[in-house]
């Protein structure tokens, strides 16, 4: 019998930005946005613990105690999970500004779990992955939910339930403009300002809008898109959180956008549009009006079907 090939002792993976809740589809929706990533590399050790040996990159002052940080969390949620008898040491590389609304807690759990699963004597199918990575998620957020975690396991526009990923076709041309002001929104500061009661009609008003969103994405319906792309749920209590909102998304409605939101907990904010030009265009009004408020931002423009995490060579 061929000998069995030896598993690696290290690997390198990358996580993309994400666009969570995508506006209607709160906790449950996503799609992922090149342009920033996370990397993580991952040795495997005999030791059957998970240390972090260094966080590099624009932000360093995170938690080293791997049950507090969101990448620890996730390898540690895997070794409990697979039973495995040896451990892992992890060294992050942050591209994703935290309480950014781009999702880079979830992006360097993701990251450290694909690298770690290539170690893995059997690794397993992205979707087998997705438990451990809502476990890392958690403790950012504070809860299990996998708009972020989702796309970035699969790459493009992800229906996220509890249980399942369902990857979404979204038309080629169709591109994301997300525009990330220079300042910090935490995202459980955006969460506690969705306490309080909900009218009935506003849910159904939203499972309306979501519907119309994924089948719309489905169809190549541009049409469909722009009549459900509006959160009336969620958008009403955190706009108050972001630095000259109600400008910035009509920046981006009057450059043709299908409709514009608050990316993930913000403060960041997003629009989707039917080609690249007007969403770059767009971009531009978009970072102009957020410089209103005295705020520089960063720019991202890229397809909205965008990459999913990806092992480094």
């Amino acid at each position: 019998m061929p000998a069995t090939e030896p598993s690696p002792s290290v690997a390198s993976a990358f996580a993309p930005a994400c666009v969570g809740n995508v506006g209607v589809g709160f906790d449950i929706l996503g799609h992922t946005l090149a342009g920033a990533s996370d990397r993580a590399q991952v040795r495997r050790i005999d030791e059957p613990v998970v240390r972090i040996a260094a966080i590099e990159g624009m932000v360093r002052d995170l938690p080293l105690e791997a049950e507090r940080n969101t990448a620890g969390a996730a390898l540690l949620a895997l070794r409990a999970g697979r039973a495995l008898s040896h451990g892992f040491e992890l060294t992050l590389h942050k591209g994703i500004a935290l309480g950014s609304g781009m999702a880079g807690s979830a992006a360097s759990c993701v990251a450290a779990l694909i690298a770690a699963n290539a170690l893995l004597d059997e690794p397993l199918p992205r979707e087998a992955l997705y438990g451990f990575a809502m476990d890392g998620e958690a403790v950012a957020s504070g809860g299990r939910h996998g708009d972020n975690v989702g796309p970035q396991l699969l790459g493009g526009l992800v229906l996220a339930t509890a249980t399942r990923l369902v990857r979404i076709p979204v038309p080629a041309a169709w591109h994301c403009a997300l525009v990330h002001p220079h300042c910090v929104l935490e995202t459980r500061r955006a969460r506690a300002a969705l306490a309080g009661s909900y009218a009935l009609s506003d849910f159904v008003t939203q499972s309306a809008n979501l519907a119309q969103v994924i089948a719309g994405c489905w169809r190549g319906d541009a049409v469909l898109v722009r009549e459900g792309l509006k959160d009336v749920l969620v958008e009403p209590r955190r706009a108050p959180l972001v630095p000259n909102f109600p400008r910035v998304q009509q920046a981006a409605l009057d450059h043709g956008a299908l409709g514009a939101s608050i990316s993930g907990a913000g403060p960041s904010v997003f629009g989707w549009f039917e080609d690249a030009p007007r969403a770059t265009a767009a971009a531009d009004a978009m970072r102009a009006a957020f410089a209103e408020a005295g705020l520089d931002s960063d720019v991202l423009v890229g397809p909205i079907d965008g990459p999913g995490a990806q092992l480094l060579a």
